[in-house]
């Protein structure tokens, strides 16, 4: 549903992007990440034809970005990190513009429907500017969704949202996959993206550095942190003893760090338990594998 062919973006002498290439099936949930000025939102700005590219192109459905940027606009449904809200419309009518000029077939039943949706309901009739920040957030969602797109690029969608509303945005972004929709999502909310995302893409000083199903992303080592409760000298060499384990080492007074070359977190809880197993830890999660691949620092 997505193809980028050696995408390049410079800003004058600054290469935003340099010659990226990936592809997004459809009714894939992508993560899109990497840290602040690493070229994300370069890369969805060209993707919705709201920038040109310097050099390298970009298809949506097969339809080059560049070459026919009103048809591509048809297909998808962006929400920049700030939306763009006339803040003077209420929220029907703001959301009723926005499906005319995106072609919804018919926009007074598309607004409705995206409405209650993406719970609106409650503030259709007030004005964008009387709303709080999660309502605005939940109006950006809703313009990119009204006219049912069949790409959806999200950026930062849980901007401001409070844990209940991130959730209902977390199970609405799953509904859409379910319905077939492609979703790119670049958010800085990790937890949010093992939640959601199928695949993630890391993007480090314009330059992809991963891309790969979440399982596989960290290869197949396998990092686990136990604590118990009676540590003692014989755990160690017991830890060391299992099949496929590679590593083991004393982080503090009753807590281990296990490097093995396969998951093997029910062998580990079977020795640690006659230790009083306080804490075990799964497989190294993706923020362990973000800070390494991008050098943010921990």
């Amino acid at each position: 549903m997505i193809q980028v062919e050696k995408l390049t973006k410079r800003y004058g002498d600054t290469l935003a992007i340099d010659a990226l290439d990936f592809e997004v099936q459809q009714g894939e949930v992508v993560g899109f990440l990497g840290p602040n000025g690493a070229g994300k939102s370069t890369t969805m700005r060209i993707l919705t034809g709201a920038l040109g590219a310097t050099s390298g192109r970009a298809l949506i459905g097969g339809i080059d970005v560049y070459e026919n940027p009103r048809a591509v606009k048809q297909l998808i449904g962006y929400l920049p990190e700030s939306p763009p809200l006339y803040v003077d419309m209420t929220v029907r009518s703001y959301l009723r513009f926005c499906a005319r000029i995106k072609g919804a077939a018919d926009p007074k039943a598309a607004v409705e429907q995206v409405v209650h949706r993406v719970g609106l309901a409650s503030v259709a009739h007030r004005l964008i500017d009387h709303l709080s920040k999660g309502f605005r957030q939940r109006v950006g969602i809703a313009q990119a969704l009204v006219h049912e797109p069949k790409v959806l690029i999200l950026d930062e969608p849980a901007s401001g949202l409070d844990p209940a509303q991130r959730k209902e945005i977390r199970e609405l972004v799953r509904e859409l996959a379910d319905g077939d929709t492609t979703v790119i999502l670049s958010t800085h909310v990790l937890p949010e993206v093992e939640a959601l995302c199928d695949r993630v893409i890391i993007i480090r000083e314009g330059r992809i550095v991963a891309s790969d199903q979440l399982a596989r992303l960290g290869g197949d080592a396998t990092a686990i942190r136990i604590s118990v409760a009676r540590p003692d000298d014989a755990l160690l060499p017991a830890l060391l003893g299992l099949h496929q384990v590679d590593e083991v080492t004393r982080e503090a007074e009753g807590r281990y760090r296990v490097h093995a070359s396969a998951d093997v977190r029910e062998q580990v809880a079977a020795v640690a338990v006659p230790y009083g197993l306080l804490e075990l830890s799964g497989q190294r999660g993706l923020e362990e594998v973000y800070l390494q691949l991008t050098g943010e620092p921990s």
